[in-house]
């Protein structure tokens, strides 16, 4: 099959990780169920798109496997016999229902159009003629994406079927990749700066691909592939109030005043340590609690801390899950030449690249520990490959590693730690891969109310100042209650903190340094 025969030659490993994984699931979805209990949700997005292909390509080799054929021969001699829906809406761009018909005639789909809302349209569905799983192009970041798994039941209070999510894993890069490197047709919109397409209501084209030069002033919007950074593929779904020009959008967030976007739009980390002494409680991690405050005094926020084991697949899936949804990841422990250093080899598999050695930093290396750093035990020098930048600075005896978005650390005290931080802060002031942004600025107040007798009127509190971040704790459960606040503009956390007190008798808070 052409879509098979395009993977098997690329050159892309991460992509045929990709697609190997999503064929798998297809298959196995096949085998549990039979090609009349299955249907496929096609909206002609880029998402639907992929997994059009990839059921076609599934099907054909679940088939050839079947019956002992080759699949390049039954390729276009079987019509696809997945039902497909298409839940035809009137505020759909016409684009995407001309991109759906077309692609409906081109492959032969047999496609049922429904024109009730989602849930409805399941309903009259699945009554008619019983469905026992529906493939959907869901991707981790998906608004309904979560909870959800490759194989998934359907919502209490929803007809009864299985979600089966082959490309649940996938990135917005990993789209993008298979559309391009299978050479396939998908939607115009795409081709005019669109990144994630709703209905006309709620979607302009992405800003961040807006581009001006002398022959267009007003400027003009590149391909939705070229946006760099793949966490951004939603900043186009907006409530339009006109039509936009490029670099100005007039339209505000769906349903979220402007003073709500404080916290999406700050910068977000995620800090990984690895060891198992860690986790066997023989050592405690004072790194992230360093580095923690370190993130917070140049405004970003901190969204995960996870301590992982001394193994290259925990590693991995840990990175793999952060670096998708984080602006930085922080990866310290496990680095040297050790068995149980593991963590180059796990950055270099959620990435899905092998690890190579790298002349450069094996200089570094020699310099640093002599001779010894030669044949089996070079192992310090083997970094992953293709993606690694070295962090140079004249204070660091040995440049720190950064793969993409992924910056490892060798700190193991934080004295070393603060030596490593001041050096990234130097550099990102000319790189810029490390953005410095206003410093949270904070507030605690100490009191000695009953924990259910403060609940409802923080909980209050919370919805009055959604651009303030206001957690809750005990340093002893017998101790008072300490409240923080913490954002950007000290006016705010000032008219907060009064709004509590006039909630309680002036004198049940006190500050706390």
């Amino acid at each position: 099959m052409e879509i098979h025969k395009a993977i098997r030659e690329s050159d892309d490993r991460r992509l045929k990780t990709k697609y190997n994984n999503a064929i798998y699931v297809i298959q196995r979805a096949l085998a549990l169920y039979s090609v009349d209990e299955v249907a496929f949700s096609f909206n002609g997005g880029k998402d639907s798109t992929v997994l059009l292909h990839l059921l076609r390509a599934g099907y054909y080799l679940h088939k050839a496997e079947k019956f002992g054929c080759n699949g390049d021969l039954m390729d276009g001699k079987i019509a696809f016999p997945i039902r497909t829906i298409y839940f035809e809406s009137a505020s759909a761009f016409p684009e995407i229902n001309s991109f759906t018909y077309e692609t409906a005639e081109s492959y032969g789909l047999q496609m049922e159009i429904i024109r009730l809302d989602f849930k409805s349209g399941l309903e009259a569905l699945l009554k008619a003629k019983p469905i026992r799983a529906i493939f959907l192009g869901v991707r981790i970041g998906d608004p309904t994406a979560v909870g959800q798994e490759q194989f998934s039941p359907s919502s209490p209070g929803w007809p009864a079927f299985m979600r089966v999510n082959p490309i649940l894993d996938w990135s917005y890069r990993d789209v993008w990749a298979f559309l391009l490197t299978c050479k396939l047709h998908y939607c115009s919109l795409y081709d005019q700066g669109y990144t994630s397409i709703g209905s006309i209501h709620d979607t302009v084209p992405n800003d961040l691909l807006c581009i001006r030069d002398s022959n267009n002033p007003e400027g003009k919007f590149r391909p939705a592939y070229l946006l760099a950074d793949g966490r951004l593929e939603r900043a186009g779904r907006v409530k339009k109030f006109s039509s936009p020009a490029c670099g100005q959008l007039s339209s505000v967030s769906n349903g979220v005043k402007n003073a709500d976007l404080t916290w999406f739009s700050m910068q977000t980390a995620s800090i990984i340590a690895v060891g198992d002494e860690i986790l066997f409680g023989t050592v405690e991690d004072k790194l992230g609690h360093s580095l923690c405050r370190k993130l917070h005094s140049i405004g970003w926020t901190v969204s995960h801390l996870a301590v992982t084991q001394n193994d290259i697949d925990s590693v991995a899936d840990e990175v793999e899950k952060r670096k998708s949804t984080n602006d930085m990841v922080f990866i310290y422990g496990g680095i040297g030449p050790l068995h149980s250093d593991v963590t180059l080899a796990g950055v270099a598999k959620a990435f899905g690249v092998r690890t190579a050695p790298d002349e450069e930093f094996e200089e570094y290396l020699r310099h640093l520990i002599g001779e010894k750093c030669t044949g089996d035990r070079n192992e310090m020098a083997q970094l992953p490959e293709g993606i690694t930048e070295l962090l140079h600075h004249e204070h660091l005896p040995v440049p720190l590693i950064k793969c993409q978005n992924v910056i490892i650390l060798s700190a193991t005290s934080v004295a070393e730690l603060d030596i490593q931080w001041d050096c990234l802060i130097d550099l990102s002031s000319s790189t810029g891969f490390l953005v410095q942004m206003e410093p949270l600025l904070s507030k605690r107040l100490s009191t000695n109310i009953v924990d259910v007798e403060a609940a409802q009127p923080l909980s209050k509190l919370c919805l009055e100042f959604p651009d303030l971040y206001i957690g809750v704790y005990r340093a002893t459960r017998k101790g008072p209650l300490l409240i923080t606040f913490q954002g950007k503009d000290q006016a705010r956390i000032e008219e907060a903190t009064a709004a509590l007190r006039k909630k309680f008798h002036t004198g049940a808070f006190s500050e706390v340094d």
